[in-house]
């Protein structure tokens, strides 16, 4: 099944339709996705990050989870297929599918599912209208970045019970760079845009194309990844880097987020959900930037595109213990696009390779 989920598309898939062993199961999703070639021409992806994402869905073991849902990033122009973070936008669609599948029994009104994600152990909880034994996909919520209006997906994410800082420090110096590097679902390093010499207002597409900020951004990322613990992460993608400016439209903070390379179009939940967390942290880079609220949990996180709304509040325990998030909870919508059957590419088809430096081919 295809469904946008957030601001993200991608292919939905049940555990047991997919082979067993990762290596085979991955080297299908290629072939299904249509990678490695940048326009994944023969196959379900849209040749961008955004829209090369697979949900594997199952039923859990887990007692306190309905589902486990597994995240699949397909690479676009190379063979590589990684698990080794979550994406919150697809999250917005697990839920429906699940209720889709038959492996929740939908409620008269509101379902609500709760989600183990494989990736990270953590859980979630989504909330949606049904009706009828059908998910109800038509409503007047709306979110930057989509057209149109659909039905609200809550989605929720229990009291953290991990420290927010996998450093240890609200502030680190990273190749010369004051960050924080932050983890409230999707490990982030938060730069201000300033101190790379950019003001956080450009297009996702000037950012690109600056090879001196591609640089600095390797090297501020790599850095990061050995400090948060993520080892070596030159093939990871994670952690996010997301640079940060003050708010333009009364919102809390502009961001641009790198998903390593590419800049976000918007932002994702789970990288907003970090974000969130981490302007909140007391001598955090952030807070030199965003324009808190008094009071209240909601913040306004503006992106390229527009903003995203969400609810995030931490708190410090007594003496020295680390802050952890005491809730987060954020408002998507998801749609149904098709339902039927891939034909992968034979798995003897070359792949068509990256064009050259010269130019497209």
């Amino acid at each position: 099944m295809l469904l946008r989920g957030g601001t993200s598309k991608g292919a939905y898939f049940l555990a047991g339709d997919l082979p067993e062993g990762a290596a085979e199961r991955d080297a299908l999703l290629l072939r299904a996705m249509g990678s490695p070639d940048p326009r994944q021409i023969d196959g379900l992806g849209g040749a961008h990050p955004l829209t090369s994402k697979v949900a594997v869905v199952s039923g859990s073991a887990d007692p306190a989870a309905d589902v486990d849902y597994l995240f699949l990033q397909v690479s676009v122009d190379k063979a590589e297929v990684s698990d080794r973070q979550n994406c919150g936008n697809l999250l917005a669609g697990v839920g429906p599918f699940a209720v889709e599948r038959g492996l929740v029994e939908p409620a008269d009104g509101v379902t609500s599912v709760r989600i183990r994600m494989v990736n990270s152990g953590d859980l979630a909880l989504a909330t949606f209208p049904t009706e009828g034994g059908r998910v109800v996909y038509e409503g007047d919520a709306e979110i930057s970045g989509v057209p149109g209006s659909a039905a609200p997906v809550v989605i929720e994410f229990p009291r953290g019970s991990a420290p927010l800082m996998p450093t240890g420090h609200a502030r680190d110096l990273v190749a010369g760079t004051p960050v924080t590097c932050v983890d409230n679902g999707m490990p982030t390093v938060l730069i201000a845009a300033s101190s790379l010499g950019v003001t956080g207002y450009e297009a996702p597409k000037d950012l690109e194309e600056d090879p001196a900020l591609a640089g600095r951004l390797r090297e501020i990322r790599l850095e990061a990844g050995r400090l948060m613990g993520l080892g070596d992460v030159a093939n990871a993608t994670v952690p996010k880097l997301t640079l940060l400016a003050p708010p333009r439209d009364g919102g809390t903070v502009m961001t641009r987020t790198f998903i390593p390379v590419r800049c976000h179009t918007s932002i994702g939940v789970l990288g907003a959900a970090s974000v969130a967390a981490g302007l909140r942290l007391e001598g955090g880079v952030g807070h030199a930037v965003a324009h808190l609220p008094e009071r209240g949990d909601r913040l306004r996180i503006e992106h390229p595109t527009g903003f995203l709304d969400i609810e995030a509040g931490v708190e410090y325990g007594p003496g020295d213990d680390m802050p952890v998030a005491r809730r987060t909870a954020v408002v998507r919508t998801a749609r149904k696009i098709f339902d039927g059957t891939v034909f992968p590419r034979s798995a003897d088809t070359a792949p068509i390779p990256a064009p050259s430096q010269g130019g497209p081919r």
